[in-house]
């Protein structure tokens, strides 16, 4: 089955193939960095994490750019408002670089912490000014945008393909429809490219049309070309971005340059709560800081980082993401069985002795990669791909307890273990397949220290002493399980 991804512009799967050979280009709509990020943010990078992870798989050659927004975003999302940094420093009393700066090491911190991988590129917007200065001069010299008292906007009537992404039209954009209209503007649908600044306005620089800043839009167009050209395979971000942002976006590149900017749009859904959408402004959102240290009412317990991600892979990237403790807490168990399965495949192999690889569970590996493949490649089914996970989990768990199997055969299901579920996935983290790291190893330790104590009470029928034992590690969610001549133990 071929690569196929939705495509938001032309609303059908479409089977993937790069402009140029094996290279593929990649732009995604980075954070704006006024706050620690949420879940809601999690589900986007997380979804574009994979999508950059399964094209490396699969051999292409990725150049991956994600911006950092900290100057332009204005509050209301269009012509309107303070800029969100500007709101963000008057509140913390710092000049809204350090804002900048510290959220930006907030942002990648957690984005860490999830797996998620570096981008090749983390361009921001106020490091690349000029070459959006030039962009909206070529846009005026094209006919394409008109200034008025210090500011420059984009005219949508002299650009025929505006709403082509969002499906809307600009006959139909009335006024106010989007925001309150401007005396400046031609049509309520224009949207600034520069914006003029008023004296006290904190970031602002020299251009031709005066002191002010950039809009919003005009930064992605900008870093996109500078890094990956002037039409790039795949750009993405969240749905809530398909209109006004992306839609400007392409009227102000295309504009500019006369050429497509985009072959395939991938938008992801949003987490919702309680059915509405998680967000900063209204005020319903759980940082993941939060949810790694359990610190919010609306959470039971502290979750781990992979967890959080494996939550969001369980669903498609284009539905929306319901979130509850419940549902985080069922993806911490489905984490937990994955990593015990594969920490005891580990350890299992270091004892397994020599010998050639069982040709039964040679094919059942290959049926597993053509299942896992198959959802992947079906627009990325991470949800599917997480089901053939366990299953193979499941394999590794049944195979590590046989007797007489050999360690090349534990060794080629921990190989597609660490293959699928971590270069693809990113829930088997190299700590894991290396018997677990420091840590696992110490409370492995322990909990056969544990054990050899229960049986010592056991055979000398202190039954209430044994008994006791297997109660406190089930409070700490460690299950024992007893069989003829030993007894291992798995989390809950």
């Amino acid at each position: 089955m071929a690569l196929r991804f939705y495509n938001t512009l032309t609303r059908k799967t479409e089977d993937f193939k790069p402009l140029n050979d094996n290279h593929v280009s990649i732009y995604v709509c980075g954070p704006t960095v006024y706050g620690h990020a949420h879940l809601g943010h999690a589900k986007s990078y997380v979804s574009f994490d994979i999508l950059v992870r399964y094209l490396r798989y699969l051999g292409y050659d990725v150049t991956y750019v994600q911006n950092i927004t900290d100057v332009g975003h204005l509050t209301d999302d269009a012509d309107a408002g303070e800029d969100k940094l500007a709101v963000a420093a008057k509140k913390e009393h710092k000049h809204p670089m350090a804002v900048a700066e510290y959220y930006t090491a907030s942002y990648f911190e957690d984005m860490d912490k999830l797996n998620v991988l570096r981008p090749d590129i983390s361009p921001r917007a106020t490091g690349h000014i000029p070459e959006q200065i030039a962009l909206v001069a070529k846009l005026i010299e094209k006919g394409f945008a008109y200034q008025v008292n210090g500011s420059v906007y984009f005219d949508v009537n002299k650009f025929h393909g505006y709403g082509k992404l969002s499906g809307r039209k600009v006959e139909e954009l009335q006024a106010g429809a989007r925001v309150d209209i401007s005396e400046e503007k031609r049509h309520p649908a224009d949207f600034a490219i520069w914006k003029k600044a008023e004296p006290n306005h904190i970031m602002q620089w020299d251009s031709p049309w005066g002191r002010g800043y950039p809009g919003w839009h005009l930064e992605c167009s900008v870093m996109s070309m500078k890094y990956l050209g002037e039409t790039i395979d795949i750009h993405g971000g969240g749905l809530e971005n398909q209109f006004p942002h992306h839609e400007c976006e392409i009227a102000q590149s295309e504009a500019a340059n006369g050429k497509e900017f985009v072959r395939c749009w991938i938008h992801n859904n949003m987490v919702t709560v309680d059915g509405q959408k998680m967000g900063k402004s209204l005020g319903n959102f759980i940082t993941l800081k939060q949810v790694f240290a359990g610190n919010h009412p609306r959470l039971s317990r502290a979750y781990d980082p992979l967890a959080a991600r494996q939550l969001i892979l369980n669903s498609h990237y284009r539905m929306t993401l319901d979130f509850s403790d419940a549902a985080l807490s069922a993806a911490q168990s489905g984490y937990d069985r994955i990593s015990d399965a594969v920490i005891a495949l580990r350890r299992q192999i270091e004892k397994a002795p020599q010998g050639t690889l069982d040709i039964q569970v040679a094919a059942q590996l290959a049926e597993i990669k053509n299942k896992f493949e198959q959802a992947m490649n079906d627009d990325l089914n991470t949800s599917v791909a997480v089901s053939v996970i366990f299953e193979l989990a499941k394999l590794a768990r049944e195979q590590s307890q046989k007797q007489g199997v050999s360690s090349q055969t534990l060794a080629q299901i921990d190989s597609m273990l660490t293959r699928l579920g971590g270069d693809v996935l990113g829930i088997v983290k190299d700590q894991y397949v290396q018997a677990g790291g420091a840590d696992e190893k110490l409370i492995d330790y322990l909990v056969n220290v544990l054990i050899e104590m229960r049986a010592d009470a056991r055979n000398k029928k202190d039954f209430a002493a044994a008994d006791a034992i297997r109660k406190r590690l089930d409070g700490f969610g460690i299950i024992l399980e007893d069989k003829p001549g030993s007894t291992t133990w798995r989390r809950k």
